[in-house]
């Protein structure tokens, strides 16, 4: 086992985000989360007690996530590898039928809310010029489909902000931005209603993202990376 790193992770209360959380305690890394369901939160503190923590927080929410860091910072929890996956997808709709507010609350989890987490977080571990950051992408941040156009606009805008970080960082840091692949989440079935079944679980993708994960570093800056199937 690699020694143990300190992993944050945004999006924690369900998906991939509580598959991965699940996969690195069990490898016996501390996890430090962040989810806006109090009820998920509180699950997750009850099964995992220290060293590893978990708060509410809505990343859309800079104030927040500042507030977030700040104490995290103060626990000793400067993040080894920090995995922005919290983001929401919209109803399936053609683009000219998407209500504004949902537009604009796919682009603040999504887009703002990766912002705001490397804005806190990131200066911290540029200073010890060390840390990966995974911002998540899609496979429709590579390609697109009809209905998803938001959701899509905001994997696109990931993968240009990811390798613009890239740019920016010092020696010994990366920021990737990665393709988990499709998996069967509660958010896949918003799209794919049933034929989501047909997808790898979030705990069987896990078994093999997470050392993939694990094993990324500084050759790795600016990359457009695919989980293992």
């Amino acid at each position: 086992m690699t020694a143990q790193r300190n992993v944050l992770i945004t999006g924690v209360s369900r998906g991939l985000g509580r598959a991965m959380a699940q996969q690195l305690i069990t490898l016996g890394h501390r996890v430090v989360g962040c989810a806006r369901s109090a009820a998920a939160i509180d699950t997750l503190r009850e099964r995992y007690g220290p060293p590893h923590r978990f708060d509410v927080v809505d990343v859309s929410d800079d104030p927040q996530v500042g507030q977030w860091c700040d104490a995290v910072l103060a626990d000793s929890a400067l993040p080894d590898l920090l995995l922005n996956s919290a983001a929401i997808m919209n109803r399936s709709a053609t683009l000219w039928e998407v209500p504004p507010d949902e537009f604009s609350r796919v682009i603040d989890i999504n887009i703002k809310g990766v912002y705001h987490v490397i804005r806190h977080f990131v200066p911290a571990m540029v200073k010890q010029r060390r840390g990966v950051i995974v911002n998540f992408s899609s496979t429709w941040g590579r390609t697109t489909s009809p209905q998803e156009a938001p959701y899509c606009a905001t994997k696109w805008a990931i993968e240009g902000l990811t390798r613009a970080l890239a740019s920016e960082l010092p020696r010994g840091m990366a920021a990737v931005a990665l393709n988990p692949g499709i998996i069967h989440t509660d958010m896949l079935e918003t799209c794919f209603g049933r034929g989501a079944r047909a997808y790898r679980k979030p705990d069987v993708w896990a078994a093999g993202a997470v050392p993939f994960l694990l094993g990324l570093g500084p050759a790795d800056n600016g990359s457009a990376v695919t989980a293992p199937e």
